[in-house]
């Protein structure tokens, strides 16, 4: 980033890159724990964590209704009231995080193992079939 200003930045000298990088592998060598962890995590990463917390738990409400409904009107609201939690907890993270943080968590890696696992599957039914009619296509011409 030496050189001329970018976006009303003004560039650090050479001197103070070579006292950062100097910092940045001293730290790394004290505590490489630490630096993974700053490396790793961002101002959404918590936020994210208690949305997919309060997914879970709004899940676990709406089948504590539902199965407890016929038996114990005092079982299923207390399923409402985990619901109505959850759903709070969910609307206010999901505010603290905000559209660009969703559309960060979304491009990030992390996000992908819960995509694979719901839609990656599908994806791979809708290949084997194109391949099983590109194989039947193909035997019969």
């Amino acid at each position: 980033m030496t050189g001329e200003a970018r976006n009303g930045q003004v560039p650090l000298s050479k001197d103070e890159e070579r006292i950062l990088s100097e910092i940045e592998d001293l730290l790394t060598e004290t505590d490489p724990d630490l630096v993974r962890e700053v490396s790793e995590t961002t101002v959404y990463t918590q936020p994210l964590r208690s949305m997919k917390v309060a997914v879970a738990v709004f899940v676990v409400g709406v089948l504590v209704m539902v199965t407890t409904l016929s038996t114990s009107f005092l079982l299923a609201f207390v399923g409402f009231l985990v619901m109505l939690g959850a759903a709070l907890t969910l609307e206010r993270n999901a505010r603290q995080v905000g559209r660009t943080g969703l559309r960060a968590a979304v491009g990030s890696g992390r996000t992908t193992g819960l995509r694979d696992a719901v839609g990656g599957t599908r994806a791979k039914v809708r290949e084997q079939m194109r391949d099983r009619f590109r194989r039947g296509d193909q035997g019969r011409t």
